[in-house]
């Protein structure tokens, strides 16, 4: 429980944002969810952060029943991820991959300070310090603007080549029938990679600022997010899920041009169909713990538009079940359909016969559960993985494989993803 909460007037947003992270860095756990002022019917909070831990929950890879007591038991702010690994199906042909950053598979931790900012004003809960103390040591901190110095050489686990036999083979199994999209999802990764993760997440997120970011710590393990993509977000006996499918580079030089790209991902035919498949998969998620006959489309192939893309966004809604579990709920809808495919249980066994790696934390989502027992989680994409005491870096990016795909189309959609990354921390280079 917080013994106490103030709120505080800040005048310059930015500025404050900055010395928070830093001052936040120092915990060995922490978080920090920022909308970057994307406004959504379905978002509560437009800049969350929780820093150190008074209780915490740490699970392999399962959804247990001392999962869900923890939950309920707390009713209190919780934060932390989901692994992409969690719920995968039992079965023989899973197989086991490297995974390059390891974090565990379920991780949640009561706070011991939570930071909520909106416009100008600023409101610290506190377990054990005062939040005046709080306030007053972040505003002490320095304006450190410094950016990502050391260039880190990126290496592809796949080769171009490699991964353009390997969707086509994906293709094979669609034309017999095994499954009708697959997300498939290549790794970039560095070795003695020596970075600064809050200085690098200030410049991602200068770069692309997008709804769903995360600067997220957990001990010597960071995760650095720029996702676009809310998961799951449930607000009283409503669930809503946003799922993207569908992506389109932008012209920043040429407005005409520009719109004239948005206006030809909102009619492509190929992207609508992924994007109905991965809508009719969570559709049939959600009938698990919806009332029948309340799962809707509120909307379908909407066009938004970020700082490197165009994305078509289709929204899902639906009225829960009264006494659904906050888990119960999770399980039924993970991991995140956009970034499976359908039928997801025979997706899941492709995705590990034919991934390179483990997709670890990317894939899998991060976000909070309120006392009320709402939450809202993001689509772990778009995002660095580091693990400070090993200097290992990665990253992954992937597109939806179709049998109208065309295989090196569906690379460069994998590079186009991964440019945000790339201008930071420098050009990729092919392995031997």
């Amino acid at each position: 429980m917080f013994k106490a909460t103030s709120t505080f007037i800040v005048t310059q947003q930015s500025l404050f944002k900055i010395q928070l992270l830093n001052w936040l860095n120092q915990f060995n756990n922490c978080i920090v969810l920022d909308t970057h002022g994307y406004h959504s019917e379905y978002g509560k909070y437009e800049y969350l952060a929780a820093a150190g831990m008074q209780r915490s929950f740490t699970s392999k890879n399962e959804f247990t029943e001392s999962l869900s007591h923890f939950v309920e038991s707390e009713k209190d702010w919780l934060f932390g991820h989901f692994s992409y690994a969690v719920n995968q199906p039992s079965s023989n042909e899973l197989k086991n991959l490297n995974d390059t950053v390891d974090f565990p598979g379920i991780f949640l931790f009561h706070p011991e300070i939570l930071v909520l900012l909106k416009d100008c004003e600023v409101t610290i809960s506190s377990a054990n310090l005062l939040p005046a103390s709080i306030f007053k040591g972040i505003i002490s901190q320095k304006k450190d603007n410094s950016q990502q110095a050391q260039s880190v050489i990126l290496k592809p686990r796949i080769t171009r080549d490699a991964y353009i036999d390997k969707v086509t083979q994906l293709q094979q199994h669609i034309a017999r029938g095994d499954c009708y999209e697959i997300n498939y999802c290549q790794e970039f990764y560095a070795t003695n990679a020596n970075i600064q993760p809050a200085a690098v997440y200030r410049s991602l997120s200068s770069i692309s600022p997008v709804p769903f970011s995360s600067f997220y710590k957990l001990n010597n393990k960071y995760l650095l997010c720029a996702s676009p993509e809310r998961f799951l977000c449930k607000r009283g006996d409503t669930l809503i899920s946003q799922p993207i499918k569908g992506t389109s580079k932008r012209n920043l030089d040429n407005l005409e041009a520009d719109i004239l790209l948005k206006q030809q991902l909102a009619a492509d035919s190929k992207e609508q169909c992924e994007n109905v498949m991965i809508v009719d998969l969570v559709r049939n998620d959600f009938s698990r713990v919806c009332k029948p006959g309340s799962v809707k489309v509120k909307e379908l192939f909407g066009v938004y538009t970020f700082p490197q893309v165009h994305q078509l966004i289709s929204t899902v809604e639906g009225k829960l079940e009264q006494h659904t579990r906050v888990t119960e709920i999770l399980k039924a809808n993970f991991p995140p359909g956009s970034m499976t495919g359908a039928p997801k249980t025979k997706v899941m066994q492709l995705i590990s016969q034919y991934e390179q790696s483990e997709r670890g934390l990317y894939s899998g989502c991060v976000g909070y559960i309120t006392p009320e027992q709402d939450f809202d989680f993001n689509v772990v994409i778009r995002s660095l993985v580091y693990d400070q005491t090993s200097q290992i870096l990665s990253f992954h990016v992937g597109s939806a494989i179709t049998a109208a795909s065309i295989p090196v189309k569906e690379y460069e959609e994998c590079m186009l993803k991964a440019a945000a990354i790339q201008k930071l921390l420098g050009e990729f280079s092919e392995l031997p």
